[in-house]
């Protein structure tokens, strides 16, 4: 999908500070159980999101505020991340009803100063990173560019071994305010996110809590109403470059990225199979009729990562008088609110992308479904459905 970031212009956080120091704010009351500040730098916004649900939840677990960071994004022609503010995807007030939070650059803005001093910036890890002895807390893309947005430098290093994120093992958050309490330690800072990815199962019902922004939600809108009249069905078809590479591995990696979310944690309802990564044309098309003729849809909507394939579906689905449809530009975050919003919803049991939408629908109730799976068995000879690519994995 182009226009990674899908934000229009990205506003610097030097200038949204200087805003802040000229109008002012009400003055943000400092949380005395701490706060729980993190890089989101692994992945791009799928796998980026499933760490969010976690962090949460991880916060949550700790009774410490959460520092919403922004999305890390990396667009063609610059050699750093882009960080774009979590704000402008999403709401944050509805995540309040959950657990405290805090936009980072509020943070940073009118707490940071006496809550997290200069002097006084650790970097958590679980051991040093990079052959070191430290958690080199800024060394590469996105770690360096991401803390300097924010003119973060770390004085030292804090190792954590020994725990782990999940807070609803036991009595796992007990020993992380036991051995890290808020009077002491009032601001724990992750290198990485403090989750596990997949999101784990117990936070996957945490999505309900993410909300689009009102710009987002509005272009989705805005898209829909140009569609036919009547129900559409939205899918997402991964078939990039970089995702047929990935799925070479899939055999030997029954739990790859997302799988978990149609197979199961323990794998209760089977392994990943190359169709169920990268399924063929007559897979999609098959599964794609069943749900048009159950649902009585009049469009498909298609968001995808390369190759649309739709001069192949307009084809295949001419005689049921069904059209097929893409947003221009492409946007990944409208594309995902659009999914959101379909009759039914088909995507990629493998993805992290995929994943996103299939929990926003089960937050609402809606029905959603998965390429090749219930798993069938593979025929010999069976062609993939990739396409020529033109952007890399979201």
């Amino acid at each position: 999908m182009a226009d990674r970031g899908g934000a229009g212009v990205v506003i610097s956080y030097r200038f949204l500070l200087l805003f802040c120091l000229v109008v002012g704010h009400e003055g943000l009351e400092r949380d005395e159980n701490g706060y729980v500040i993190y890089c989101p730098c692994m992945g791009r916004f799928g796998n980026q999101a499933d760490h969010f649900l976690g962090a949460l939840g991880f916060a949550k677990g700790l009774n410490r505020t959460l520092v919403l960071p922004p999305w890390v994004e990396y667009k063609p022609g610059h050699t750093r991340s882009i960080q774009v503010p979590f704000d402008t995807y999403f709401k944050v007030k509805p995540l309040t009803k959950f657990h405290r939070v805090v936009l980072m650059h509020q943070f940073m803005e009118e707490l940071a100063s006496t809550v997290w001093p200069p002097e006084e910036r650790i970097a958590f890890c679980y051991v040093p990173r990079h052959n070191s002895e430290d958690c080199n807390a800024k060394e590469g893309n996105p770690f360096g560019p991401f803390w300097d947005t924010f003119g973060v430098d770390f004085v030292g290093s804090e190792f954590y071994r020994g725990l782990t994120y999940d807070v609803h093992y036991q009595n796992m958050a007990e020993k992380w305010t036991e051995l890290y309490p808020g009077n002491k330690w009032p601001v724990l800072a992750f290198t990485g996110a403090p989750a596990s990815f997949p999101v784990q199962e117990s936070n996957r019902g945490l999505h309900r809590y993410l909300e689009w922004s009102d710009n987002v939600l509005n272009k989705a809108k805005e898209f829909i109403s140009t569609l036919p009249y009547g129900p559409f069905v939205g899918i997402h078809l991964r078939n990039g470059v970089d995702w047929v590479r990935a799925c070479e591995h899939v055999e030997h990696s029954p739990n790859l990225f997302a799988a978990p979310q149609c197979l199961g944690y323990r794998n209760e309802h089977g392994k990943a199979t190359m169709e169920l990564c990268l399924p063929s044309l007559s897979t999609i098309v098959k599964k794609l009729k069943r749900i048009i003729k159950s649902t009585g849809a009049t469009s498909v909507f298609v968001a995808s990562d390369s190759d649309h394939l739709i001069p192949e579906l307009s084809k295949d689905l001419k005689k049921m008088k069904v059209s097929v449809h893409k947003r221009e530009p492409s946007n990944p975050h409208v594309d995902l609110a659009i999914l959101g919003r379909s009759k039914h919803y088909i995507g990629n049991c493998i993805s992290s992308f995929s994943a996103f939408a299939k929990r926003e629908r089960d937050a609402a109730g809606f029905p959603s479904s998965f390429w090749a799976f219930p798993l069938e068995k593979e025929k010999p000879g069976k062609k993939s459905a990739a396409g020529a690519p033109r952007h890399t994995e979201l």
